[in-house]
């Protein structure tokens, strides 16, 4: 029954964000033909319009630039964290015309492996037992495919994994890194919203340059739930900085 790991890919992204962007934005404050715009838009221009443009927080343009990310080795219980960011657009792997199996792949969360290889073999063994009573189910509700998955999945656990796609705007992914780069996000939405965050900034560096948790570009929005890491973070966000250049 294996471990699984979150992993993300992207799979398609909008062409040219940062000049899209600038041009919609562009658009708003001038009475020039769409397409005089669109060849008068420099790229050695659009950092410091788009830089201009976040600072006073005129948003809306930003969303037209869209991104689709393929996101395997998560648990359903990462899908129900995942889709309360409604402005979005998922599609996920279905347990009902999927099937598992009694080796079904599973999600292991850190906190238990840390308790060492005892504590492991105690998860795996459960997941084993839970895999069999899937299987026991599919036999004993019978007829198609369809309806006895339908059914027999109500037995499997959060830690099932799954995959999914899962496009959002520029907008709405900076938001995104605002919630769920917080250390105090649940661990497998942080790993992959990190994920996300690196290759964001290598395809639009100019939109996603000051994105992360609330605390890099502001003060912390927890309040005396604060990690209190701060710092550690805006190193953290320098060293992928670095690591792009």
């Amino acid at each position: 029954m294996p471990k699984v790991m979150p992993r993300v890919e992207l799979i398609e992204h909008t062409p040219s964000p940062d000049k899209l962007i600038s041009l919609a934005a562009k658009l708003c404050y001038s009475d020039s033909d769409i397409m005089d715009l669109k060849q008068g838009i420099e790229e050695k221009e659009q950092e410091k319009f788009i830089s201009r443009l976040m600072s006073y927080s005129h948003l809306s343009p930003i969303e037209h630039a869209s991104f689709t990310f393929g996101i395997e080795g998560v648990s359903r219980a990462l899908l129900a964290q995942i889709t309360r960011h409604r402005i979005a657009s998922f599609s996920v792997k279905s347990q009902r015309y999927v099937g598992a199996s009694e080796d079904f792949n599973y999600i292991l969360p850190p906190s238990i492996e840390n308790l060492g290889a005892e504590a492991v073999e105690k998860f795996s063994t459960q997941m084993a037992t839970i895999g069999k009573w899937y299987e026991e189910w599919q036999q004993v509700l019978g007829g198609n495919v369809e309806s006895s998955n339908e059914d027999a999945r109500f037995i499997l656990p959060n830690a099932s994994e799954t995959k999914m796609l899962v496009t959002m705007n520029a907008r709405e992914l900076l938001h995104f890194f605002e919630l769920r780069c917080c250390n105090r996000a649940q661990w497998e939405i942080r790993e992959i919203a990190w994920q996300m965050l690196v290759i964001a900034k290598k395809v639009a560096p100019s939109i996603f340059k000051y994105a992360g948790p609330s605390c890099v570009s502001g003060k912390c929005q927890e309040g005396v739930k604060t990690c209190g890491q701060m710092l550690e973070i805006k190193e953290k966000i320098q060293e992928i900085e670095n690591s792009l250049i």
